[in-house]
């Protein structure tokens, strides 16, 4: 018995230090992409992750979309880093929770699962691992903003100036920001129980080329009309038509191709192919290296 009471002492107290550790910090920090993983919020960790504390009540925010005040002073949060330690049957989770010195504050319980599919394993295992903050009050105590910040410009030289000029340099520098960011905006990203959904809007290189003009082309056609009275009716065969003249006498052979309407051609003296074009039919080949297209009379 005095075994147990121990042991939740020993509980109690590590919850209070972490919970205590925890209040010092006004964000949780989400990566869209974490270490394990090849892609961008992979089986939808990141956009999970992010609902999750959100849901226990923290400040949450993605690592390319920080406020101002965490910008100026990277202490004001922690780092959400997703620990993969699954094995060839298991899904195992760790979140560890880092601060700007790179330093481990907090390391949830171990997650598992063992489910088969990708998205349904790592979405258990990591609501395993985050009840470790389950019955934890968070409680921002801003005890980090009251240390120096960490800079990453010339803002600590705005103290030199005398307080007009200094409200001027900050009110610039803020604008500037607040209009690249707004330019800048790749992902937009939506986190809730039913729908989670994250697009990536950064440009593409496009695959269209410019259609080059076919003028050249169409210097080398000749182009030959058959008389009007030259009619050729079309018989149907296993692979195609035959036409024939009014004597009856075979003229030519078509057989059918993957397109509708354009059909492979063969006289006695030429090949080439035929198709209809602007309710003509054409019958187009090549003689002495040039491109020939003949207009044909034919009836169906």
């Amino acid at each position: 018995m005095k075994t147990v009471i121990a042991i939740l002492f020993t509980f109690i107290g590590l919850s209070s230090y972490a919970q205590t550790n925890l209040d010092d910090y006004k964000y949780i920090i989400v990566p869209k992409k974490f270490d394990a993983f090849k892609n961008m919020n992979e089986h939808q960790t990141s956009t999970l992750i992010k609902f999750l504390f959100t849901g226990k009540g923290f400040t949450t925010v993605y690592d390319d979309q920080l406020p101002e005040d965490l910008k100026f002073n990277r202490c004001l949060g922690v780092v959400a880093d997703l620990q993969d330690d699954s094995s060839l049957f298991s899904t195992k989770t760790i979140i560890n929770l880092i601060d700007c010195n790179d330093k481990i504050v907090f390391s949830t319980m171990q997650g598992i699962s063992k489910e088969k599919k990708y998205k349904e394993s790592y979405n258990e295992a990591i609501r395993e691992s985050m009840r470790s903050f389950n019955g934890m009050n968070y409680t921002y105590s801003a005890k980090s903003e009251k240390d120096e910040p960490v800079t990453v410009n010339f803002k600590n030289d705005v103290k030199k100036l005398d307080e007009s000029k200094a409200a001027a340099v900050l009110k610039a520098e803020k604008e500037m920001k607040e209009e690249k960011t707004t330019k800048n905006t790749a992902v937009v990203s939506k986190e809730t129980e039913q729908t989670q959904y994250y697009n990536d809007r950064t440009p593409v290189a496009s695959n269209i080329k410019k259609k080059a003009p076919e003028t050249s082309v169409l210097k080398n056609v000749e182009v030959n009309k058959t008389m009007k009275q030259d009619i050729w009716y079309a018989q149907a065969t296993d692979t195609g038509y035959q036409l024939v003249d009014s004597y009856p006498k075979v003229r030519m052979n078509l057989m059918k191709s993957s397109t509708d309407n354009v059909f492979m051609a063969k006289t006695d003296t030429k090949n080439g192919m035929v198709y209809q074009k602007e309710g003509n039919w054409i019958f187009e080949y090549y003689e002495n290296d040039k491109l020939v297209q003949e207009e044909l009379h034919i009836k169906f």
